[in-house]
């Protein structure tokens, strides 16, 4: 296996950990998933390109509240943690491999 593969194989291990129902979000999971989503896009990766306007909108929208909820949380997302994990899902839809 070589070494893109072995990074892309853990990126999409850690998307998928931190987008499961049952993980706790930190707000360094936050950080990386929203670092990874303007990666993806300022790569003009495949992916995105494929997602049609209204869901690149809808990603926008969600990527936006993800980054303003940061700012503007104090503590951890222990009590919003279920509508965080939604919108994180919503933000980076089209970029987890599917199973």
């Amino acid at each position: 296996m070589n070494q893109t593969v072995a990074f892309t194989n853990r990126t999409q291990r850690k998307l998928e950990q931190i987008l499961h129902p049952s993980y706790t979000l930190c707000k360094e999971d936050v950080v990386w998933i929203l670092e990874f989503i303007k990666k993806k896009v300022a790569e003009e990766d495949p992916t995105v390109q494929g997602l049609n306007q209204p869901r690149l909108l809808r990603n926008f929208r969600y990527f936006a509240e993800v980054s303003l909820m940061l700012i503007h949380r104090r503590n951890g997302f222990d009590q919003e943690n279920d509508r965080l994990k939604t919108w994180l899902r919503e933000a980076a839809y089209g970029l987890q491999e599917e199973a």
